[in-house]
């Protein structure tokens, strides 16, 4: 049994080496790419220089995109958030017939591929002269983000206490007053996650965005996507700069929702 043990815990450790080292090595090669000249041979450039972030800055209006991007994900989180919390009060505290349906409902946008949806939204969307503007972009990334959201407020709302909201209606409080001096500063920590994590979301999402932004509307992941691959001769070097740009987007972002609250928080009742 003990080599049974020590035989999983070295594959298990290799495996995780190995995963590491690759994603390292990625990340690695994309930031030296972006900041160096004539990368041709050799471990290290010879050549370190910043011209590729500059000739970014020049191919595209870096703050118009962060705005965009920005825009998009933080009205996104507002309009889920008004719809998420109460679904997900619902779901967290009532018992009722067809709850276990009515959640895989709610959930089936984040089991789906995002295409077998997308294009019949973005279809409506050209229908509808909502393409190429910012209201189009909101309201496509709103379809994966309200679930998402309702996943992570579930086990926060859960975890308050059922005899606060009962004490509250003995001593006379009302609905609205229970809700907004009891339930929300309690799951404040939930919003704030469920908020951050889904601005994450947002920023990263690419298929919803592409099939419906526009010139004006582009976020950074898809005028990322644009460099790379439209049509167009970009040096491979400042599609990394860009790519490095959104990274760090990406990353400070989700550094700010692992402050809040424990990744385990999310998916464990506390008792």
């Amino acid at each position: 049994m003990r080599s049974k043990l020590k035989l999983s815990s070295i594959l298990f450790a290799a495996a995780m080496v190995v995963y590491v080292a690759n994603v390292l090595g990625i990340l690695f090669t994309v930031v030296l790419n972006s900041i160096s000249k004539d990368w041709f041979r050799g471990v290290f450039p010879k050549i370190f220089t910043g011209d590729w972030y500059r000739y970014v800055s020049r191919d595209h209006d870096i703050g118009s995109l962060m705005f965009v991007t920005f825009t998009v994900a933080f009205l996104d989180v507002l309009i889920a958030l008004a719809v998420a919390f109460p679904a997900a009060y619902v779901l967290a505290r009532k018992e009722f017939r067809g709850k276990g349906l009515l959640l895989s409902l709610f959930l089936l946008p984040m089991i789906v591929p995002p295409m077998a949806y997308g294009i019949p939204l973005a279809m409506l969307c050209y229908k509808f002269h909502l393409a190429a503007r910012l209201s189009g972009v909101i309201l496509v990334n709103l379809v994966p983000i309200v679930p998402f959201m309702i996943l992570i407020l579930m086990p926060f709302i859960e975890q308050v206490g059922t005899n606060l909201e009962s004490a509250a209606v003995m001593l006379g409080a009302k609905r609205w007053t229970i809700f907004r001096k009891i339930l929300v500063p309690l799951t404040v920590p939930g919003i704030l996650t469920a908020g951050i994590l889904s601005i994450v979301k947002t920023i990263s999402m690419f298929d919803l965005t592409y099939l419906v932004a526009g010139g004006n509307t582009q976020t950074i992941v898809v005028a990322l996507y644009a460099d790379a691959y439209a049509a167009g001769a970009r040096p491979p070097q400042a599609v990394d700069a860009l790519a490095v740009i959104y990274f760090l987007t990406a990353m400070i972002c989700l550094l700010v929702a692992l402050k809040f609250v424990s990744p385990t928080q999310m998916v464990f009742k506390l008792k």
